[in-house]
């Protein structure tokens, strides 16, 4: 009997090692093309997987390419799969080898598996090879037809890679065209996400030079988009969810009865388990309502409880990101979390950054009914092994006590600290007793008696020292030693690195002196020989000044050097309330998280279609835009309004009568900006043209009369301003500008005006912070899209609409410096129609006029 036939097999793939791993590879695989000898896919896998892990791992296979698409010719998913990563990888180094995939992949796109069919496709746009994109459009168009909602919802987001390739070809084909109807009408929900995401990129990006596509993205935020997708919102996925609730928060009802209608259609999210759809929805509630105080207030209340079932149920990481948010909800609301304050109360388990976030949290919230508790909760944790929190625990008690809450129980607490005899302790409680003894100097008396116990020896810390030297001489007549003790650091001068240690050190014994001239008239020579010869320029100078005020007249040196101390009422706040009202507006984004707005931590280039010019950037703290709240949104407010921000309140209270200027120092991570008042109506920015300057030469309209300062100006009330009476131009209250169209159009706009214009004195000192100028110039429907800076120089970006315009012309735009010192106001204007400009020109004068005014 003849022996059988066995079957013939192909050999295993050998083990390639050494130089030529790769060329073996390509024998076997050319071996396998085309096989379909049994196992010979199995094979494949192997040698595909290979290919694979090197490709993974940095190894150039790119002289695989053929072999690669030969042997992609099966039914096997997973070989298709490994085939199409491989190709999508080297596309882009080999654009010459991509074109051999087009033959195969637009084959695979046309086959019965919809499985196959959409991964080809998505394949074939990430080839992202300029060349190859005409043969992705056909392959997409009939991806966006296709029966099956998988190859759909891949040709969705395949438009998207095809514009980023090539922007005309997609706008060409009309492809937003086919995403818009995609968007309301297709049954597959996760069809729409796609349609979506693609649409919302694409119009944003094309916004930046069409206004036809600024239209068309307006449109998204239209009504019957809003309501389709809110009708459907839980057939989406958890982040489809967020993108539309993102889209709804927006979103500006025409009626106060779609408020109510959206927020009951969206109640049931805040209980939501996924915290991105809790915090989405939270977001839309908050912007929906901020012109609604009373509903505004109740939206708090309605949220505090998902917030605080999240905080205490996820992960830490988790809990930092909602802790962010309800850290932000609380500094804008502390009344109405301060029955809540235990949900704060630091865990044994927290890590650091959760329980700092709680610490600051609790400061924000006490108040007369709850002080004692939280304090005596703090100072627990300044016993902490944890040095971090205990240091922030007893800055926390030292912020509540300046916040004026049962201060005599807070001081005793402060004063224990000294007595635990940790370095740490000791050094942060100086610190705060110092800024305490400064708000209420009444409490010298008892503070003093414990520092005075304190041995300048066992502080070391910088800002501790100097804040007991600073004791030492303000004090000086109630602490028998310290002639002596100051004295005892004078002679270790050049041991002391700390510049700011020595600068409060001259200051201190020049204080002692006026106090105590026999004790302290050797240390004070000594201090100053010291000081002379200091290399750090501030104290040489700084003793410099000493020494010749003290050599021309002692009284005249103690006058200027310890001057009659009043109490201090505000300490500077390390955030403006401008940034603090930005960051609300971002919501539910990176900034609340850095307790930043977004234009500080991300680069300009990579700021995407919202960016700034370079000047509106620098101005973007307090901005208000079209996306956060409209005037007619605004309400009037009172000091009994508890949502308010405090600069809101601020503005409402009006200026000061007092005479006093409000003074804001300037933030060192730039959201405050100082600007030059050496502007004139012939000045013209950088990137102005030869014709914008010739333009702007012209600009003055004779209409407008100019004011006279022929009368002696006995009163100060500044010059004589007639207000010229308002043009027949008219416009919009409403007008919408997003601040990507007005930076495109601030671009591409000549000068049409340059102009000065002369302020009253009455608005003069009404302009005490730029939200005041602004708010006043949206009652004479001029909007402001960025405000900046402090007095004497505040610097405004408005615009505003000719009535009965159409979408997106008929706009005024106008640059504003404002120097309140000259009673000044340089104003350039740029309008879609110039022959306009001198009447709006007209018309803004008179708004500027009647500012102060009532």
């Amino acid at each position: 009997m003849a022996p059988p036939v066995q079957s013939q097999r192909l050999p295993p793939p050998s083990q390639p090692s050494g130089k030529g791993e790769v060329g073996e590879l390509k024998i076997q695989l050319r071996q396998l093309a085309g096989s379909r000898a049994p196992g010979a896919e199995d094979l494949k896998r192997e040698l595909y997987k290979k290919v694979i892990s090197y490709m993974t791992i940095g190894i150039d296979v790119s002289s695989l390419f053929s072999e690669m698409v030969m042997c992609s010719a099966t039914s096997d998913i997973v070989l298709k799969k490994m085939c199409y990563l491989y190709v999508g990888n080297y596309a882009k180094v080999h654009p010459d080898l991509a074109l051999l995939t087009i033959n195969f992949l637009q084959r695979d796109c046309q086959d019965e598996d919809p499985m196959i069919r959409g991964l080809a496709l998505r394949s074939l746009c990430t080839l992202r090879v300029k060349n190859l994109v005409e043969y992705l459009v056909g392959p997409l168009r009939a991806g966006l037809q296709d029966s099956n909602g998988y190859v759909r919802t891949v040709a969705a987001m395949g438009v998207l890679k095809l514009y980023h390739i090539s922007p005309s070809t997609c706008i060409d084909s009309d492809f937003p065209v086919a995403l818009k109807a995609l968007l309301t009408h297709d049954p597959d929900a996760k069809v729409v996400a796609n349609c979506l995401s693609s649409l919302q990129e694409i119009l944003t990006l094309e916004a930046n030079t069409s206004e036809e596509a600024a239209r068309e993205r307006e449109l998204l935020f239209s009504k019957p988009v809003i309501y389709a997708l809110l009708n459907r919102i839980r057939e989406f996925s958890e982040w489809a969810q967020c993108l539309i609730l993102d889209i709804v928060s927006k979103y500006v009802p025409s009626e106060g009865n779609e408020i109510f209608d959206i927020m009951n259609l969206l109640e049931d999210r805040l209980q939501h388990a996924n915290s991105a759809v809790v915090l989405a929805t939270i977001n839309v509630f908050l912007h929906l309502t901020i012109s609604m105080a009373d509903v505004h207030q109740q939206v708090y209340e309605r949220i505090k409880a998902p917030l605080l079932t999240l905080v205490s149920s996820g992960s830490p990481e988790q809990s930092y990101a909602v802790l962010s948010h309800l850290h932000l909800l609380v500094m804008r609301a502390p009344i109405l979390f301060s029955s809540d304050y235990k949900h704060f109360y630091c865990r044994y388990s927290d890590p650091t950054y959760v329980k700092k976030l709680k610490l600051e949290m609790l400061t924000a919230v006490a108040n007369e009914s709850n002080t004692y508790e939280i304090v005596t909760e703090l100072s627990e944790y300044a016993a902490n092994v944890d040095v971090v929190i205990a240091r922030e625990s007893i800055r926390a008690v030292g912020k509540i006590a300046l916040q004026q809450y049962d201060v005599n129980a807070i001081v005793d607490r402060l004063l224990q600290f000294l007595e635990m005899e940790k370095d740490y302790v000791t050094a942060e409680t100086l610190v705060l007793v110092k800024d305490l003894l400064r708000k209420y100097p009444q409490w010298s008396h008892d503070c003093i008696a414990v520092v005075g116990n304190v041995s300048s020896k066992n502080v070391q810390e910088p800002k501790a020292k100097a804040a007991l030297v600073w004791m030492l001489g303000e004090y000086s007549q109630d602490m028998l030693d310290a002639p002596y003790v100051l004295e005892s650091l004078i002679d270790s001068w050049d041991e002391e690195t700390s510049a700011e240690v020595r600068l409060q050190l001259l200051t201190a014994v020049a204080k002692c002196f006026f106090k105590r001239p026999p004790e302290t008239q050797k240390a004070l020579g000594a201090s100053l020989a010291a000081g002379l010869a200091d290399p750090h320029q501030d104290v040489h100078d700084r003793a410099l000044f000493y020494y010749r005020l003290l050599q021309h007249d002692v009284s005249m040196a103690e006058r200027v050097i310890n001057p009659p101390k009043q109490a201090v009422s505000v300490f500077a706040d390390t955030q403006s309330s401008e940034v603090k009202d930005r960051i609300f507006d971002e919501f539910n984004s990176l900034s609340v998280i850095y307790q930043q707005p977004s234009y500080m931590f991300i680069d300009k280039e990579h700021r995407g279609p919202f960016e700034f010019s370079e000047e509106i950037g620098a101005l973007a703290t307090g901005a208000s835009s079209p996306d956060s709240v409209l005037p007619s949104q605004r309400v009037e407010a009172t000091d009994n309004d508890l949502l308010l921000s405090a600069s809101e309140k601020e503005e409402n209270r009006g200026p000061a009568t007092n005479g006093l200027l409000s003074y804001s120092a300037p933030d060192y991570n730039g959201s405050s900006t100082a600007f030059s008042s050496h502007s004139s109506s012939s000045t013209t920015t950088p990137a102005a043209s030869q014709s914008d300057v010739a333009m702007a030469g012209a600009a003055t309209p004779a209409s407008i009369p100019q004011p006279s300062l022929v009368i002696d100006d006995l009163l100060g009330l500044g010059p004589v301003v007639t207000t010229p009476p308002p043009p027949a131009l008219k416009l919009n209250p409403k007008s919408v500008l997003d601040p990507a169209t007005f930076q495109r159009k601030w671009g591409q706009l000549p000068i049409a005006l340059a102009q000065e214009y002369s302020l009253t004195a009455q608005g003069v000192a009404s302009l005490t912070s730029p939200q005041v100028l602004l708010r006043h110039m949206q009652g004479h429907s001029v909007q402001c899209i960025a405000s900046g800076g402090q007095r004497p120089n505040f610097k405004f970006f408005f615009f505003a609409q000719k009535s009965e315009a159409h979408s997106g012309t008929g706009f005024f735009l106008v640059e504003c410096l404002v120097n309140t010192s000259a009673s000044k106001a340089h104003v350039k204007v740029k309008a879609d129609e110039a022959s306009l400009s001198q009447d709006f020109a007209a018309l803004f004068q008179s708004a500027l006029l009647k500012f102060g005014a009532s």
